[in-house]
């Protein structure tokens, strides 16, 4: 398992709202699809984590699976590629395929604005 994923973190803002709380007071609840501990996983993996600390410290859970382990899990997601980053909340589903090396397509793919 890559190390650091499962964790969880909170904290709050104001900004848009978003299911009664606002877009900055939302919890992200992301999965991250990947293969193993491939180089290309692993980048992906810390790319997501320096992300998260910087636009969305305290508010996000990135939950990591591996589908070298279970397979079936793609199905659910409807997974093509890896890695493949979901983001399951706040609604709607999003995705973003790839090693999540540019932050500004992973920042506007998930809606989340950049800290100034």
């Amino acid at each position: 398992m890559i190390p650091g994923a499962g964790k969880t973190r909170k904290g709050a803002a104001v900004r848009k709202k978003v299911a009664g709380r606002t877009r900055a007071e939302a919890e992200f609840e992301l999965r991250l699809y990947v293969a193993g501990q491939t180089s290309r996983s692993l980048a992906a993996f810390a790319n997501l984590k320096t992300i998260c600390e910087e636009h969305l410290a305290g508010r996000y859970r990135i939950e990591v699976v591996d589908l070298l382990k279970n397979p079936q899990l793609a199905q659910g997601d409807q997974i093509l590629a890896i890695p493949t980053l979901v983001r399951k909340l706040p609604e709607p589903i999003k995705k973003i395929i790839g090693d999540l090396s540019d932050t500004l397509r992973v920042l506007v793919g998930l809606d989340i604005r950049p800290t100034s």
